[in-house]
């Protein structure tokens, strides 16, 4: 029998999707699940980029430029102009999805073999990522008592070595929320100056950011233009998951000649998708608005609720829509597992994404789950009450 490959078998399963399985057969079941596990907003997507799509006549469904729409890199030129003057259309390659986008930039910038610094919990699709690439992933631990700030420059010091290509950071963070003081970008800026390295900054939850506090984006930061890579998308910003569009943004031209090899081996970007995106550009402010008042109130009910509960240990996230809470459990993955298979209130029970997942540190998060609070209000009640009483009965 043929064999498949050893990267195929270190392909991590998501952490995000893989109970689904325990979620359909719950389901079969009639129980009504409340999904906090992934992070697929229910705000209605922007009317504009939905008429781009219902009032277009085209008639021929082309391929696009392979770095996309000039149109569309001229208006994303704009939009990262108010972070940082001087970006041109061609300082970006629009992408399928932010994925699409962070392989770009690790085929770009790294050999197999090569490492990159990721502080973690990190976003675990990074981990699939990397796998891919043929790229080691070097952890530097955040904590949950830190509220998963920037870890002492010292410890990532410790871990550079001659293989050593990139820090990337997700800012706000996807799991933990967290959103990056300017002095912590400050130091990155530093760390990647001094030992010459890139520093990639996922910025898809940038609008999210909570309490007055401000988002820091690296396109901002003077003086590592040559060492700044952006990954951006649409999913988030405009609750446009599906249209599987994100863009790579630097002004280093090399790392740009490089990526655009990438994007011509798998032609162009979707080009419904690409015309939504374009639309979605002209959303009013307003919008965004309400949306960020709505996801505020929703964390400050969220976490709460959870710090109601005995023994749960939950950080305040300062933006995206994400929060890691430890549970007074000793395997969330079994724990999360037991909520759709044997638990339900009332026929409800709930599901969460268990947080090792979202580590590389064998062991790490192993209580931890990440919470997304993509419900409304009403709902997410609702389900931290569920989780408050299937944690008491888990324990007896």
């Amino acid at each position: 029998m043929p064999h498949i490959s050893n990267k195929g078998k270190l392909m991590p399963e998501s952490p995000i999707r893989k109970l689904v399985p325990y979620a359909d057969l719950a389901q079969e079941k009639g129980k009504k699940i409340y999904y906090l596990n992934i992070g697929q907003p229910d705000i209605k997507t922007p009317e504009v980029a939905l008429n781009a799509i219902k009032n277009n006549n085209i008639s021929v469904l082309s391929y696009s430029h392979s770095a996309g729409f000039e149109s569309y890199r001229k208006k994303l030129a704009n939009y990262y102009k108010t972070i940082s003057p001087g970006i041109t259309p061609n300082n970006i390659i629009v992408t399928t999805g932010g994925s699409e986008a962070l392989l770009f930039a690790m085929g770009t910038i790294a050999d197999s073999g090569d490492e990159i610094i990721i502080p973690e919990p990190f976003y675990a699709n990074y981990n699939g990522f990397a796998t891919a690439s043929g790229v080691k992933v070097v952890p530097v631990i955040s904590t949950i008592e830190n509220n998963f700030g920037l870890p002492p420059v010292s410890e990532f010091e410790k871990l550079i070595t001659p293989k050593t290509k990139a820090i990337l950071i997700c800012n706000p963070g996807n799991p933990t929320g967290y959103l990056y003081t300017k002095e912590e970008i400050d130091q990155l800026a530093a760390i990647v100056k001094k030992y010459d390295l890139f520093l990639i900054a996922d910025e898809v939850y940038r609008e999210f950011a909570y309490d007055g506090l401000m988002h820091h984006s690296i396109l901002s930061v003077a003086g590592i233009e040559e060492n700044a890579i952006v990954i951006d998308s649409v999913s988030k910003r405009y609750s446009m998951c599906g249209a599987r569009i994100g863009c790579i943004v630097s002004k280093n031209n090399e790392v740009m000649a490089t990526a655009m090899k990438f994007a011509q081996a798998r032609l162009s970007p979707p080009t419904f998708a690409q015309i939504a995106s374009e639309a979605a550009l002209e959303t009013p402010q307003s919008y965004f608005d309400d949306v960020i008042n709505e996801y505020k109130n929703r964390r400050d009910l969220l976490v709460s609720e959870l710090q109601k509960i005995p023994n749960v240990k939950v950080a305040k996230p300062g933006g995206a829509f994400y929060c890691i809470a430890e549970l007074p459990v000793n395997d969330a993955d079994e724990f999360a597992k037991w909520l759709l298979e044997s638990f339900d209130l009332n026929n409800e029970t709930v599901m969460v994404a268990p947080a090792a997942g979202f580590y590389s540190t064998p062991g790490a998060g192993k209580n931890q789950v990440r919470i997304a609070y993509v419900l409304k209000k009403e709902d997410l009640q609702k389900a931290v009450n569920i989780l408050k009483i299937a944690l008491e009965q888990y324990n007896n």
